[in-house]
């Protein structure tokens, strides 16, 4: 199995993790600013430490970076940051396994924003393989009852911004990656996450001081579940961010949907929540995609 399918799995699966804290956490411990800053804030700290290290391990000092590194990599954090935030509120609106599906509309925007932006392209069968786990999302997207097959409810716009966002932030960060001046991926990939991540805390720190006064001081009380979201953040960020330095982010988050699956077992786990035939179909969909990915792109 290829570096960037294994790095993609483990990614998404880090992000599970994350996304259960985060959820936590905004369930009325904090604010969905203060979720959302809590985790870049307790991912600098690591990010920062690791980068540091592997640079002086390595010996060859920092790398260039080129003309669009910082253009790439500070677009791509503003919308990390607008799309976790999109997160926080979807999970009040959706359960936890159909509120991060309806996020996986990001595997079809990456690949049209990715083609805009960067020029990557997606095969014919690696795009019939992605629109079928759409399918998917639009068969969760119905809400209850005589809502429960409008597709365009709160639920879903949320999913498809967040998607959206992501999508941005993905190619960005691909951008940003190939901008640096190495042949070592992972080294690329620390010092875009470094950069990022950095700028994500800072400015998320300068926007809760000025329009939430006291969350900060309620994001580090809550340090000891936070900074474990900080830890997953960190480890599925670093993940994602190698997996895009060898590969098409489109294809990166195609084979990242198996995040549903993983979200299915943290909904039970965690907050024994169920879901229906009607979406467990629709799972099912996003599932099959995932596998054609990996087998036909």
């Amino acid at each position: 199995m290829q570096a960037w399918i294994l790095l993609s799995i483990a990614a998404a699966a880090f992000q599970t993790l994350r996304f259960v804290l985060q959820k936590h956490l905004s369930m009325g411990t904090l604010s969905v600013g203060g979720a959302t800053f809590a985790r870049f804030a307790y991912s600098m700290p690591f990010v920062l430490v690791l980068a540091a290290l592997y640079l002086w391990y390595m010996g060859g000092g920092m790398p260039a970076l080129g003309p669009m590194f910082w253009p790439y990599a500070l677009s791509g954090g503003l919308a990390q940051i607008l799309a976790t935030w999109c997160m926080v509120a979807l999970f009040a609106a959706r359960n936890f396994a159909v509120g991060i599906t309806f996020k996986k509309t990001e595997t079809v925007q990456t690949a049209l924003v990715g083609l805009i932006v960067l020029g990557d392209r997606v095969s014919a069968a690696g795009m019939a393989a992605i629109v079928i786990g759409l399918v998917g999302v639009v068969i969760l997207s119905g809400g209850a009852g005589a809502d429960r097959w409008r597709i365009f409810n709160r639920a879903a716009a949320l999913g498809l911004i967040a998607g959206a966002l992501f999508a941005v932030s993905a190619v960005g960060y691909r951008g940003a990656t190939l901008q640096v001046s190495s042949d070592d991926a992972l080294m690329r990939a620390l010092v875009t996450l470094a950069a990022v991540t950095t700028s994500q805390a800072l400015a998320m720190a300068a926007w809760l001081r000025w329009r939430e006064g006291g969350e900060i001081g309620r994001v580090i009380a809550a340090r000891r579940t936070a900074v474990w979201m900080g830890l997953t953040g960190l480890g599925g960020s670093l993940c994602w961010f190698t997996a895009f330095t060898l590969q098409n982010a489109a294809y990166v988050f195609a084979v990242g949907q198996v995040e549903v699956i993983f979200s299915l077992i943290a909904a039970r786990l965690f907050f024994g929540e169920r879901i229906t035939r009607r979406e467990g179909a629709g799972v099912a969909l996003v599932t099959a995609s995932v596998i054609a990915v990996g087998l036909f792109r």
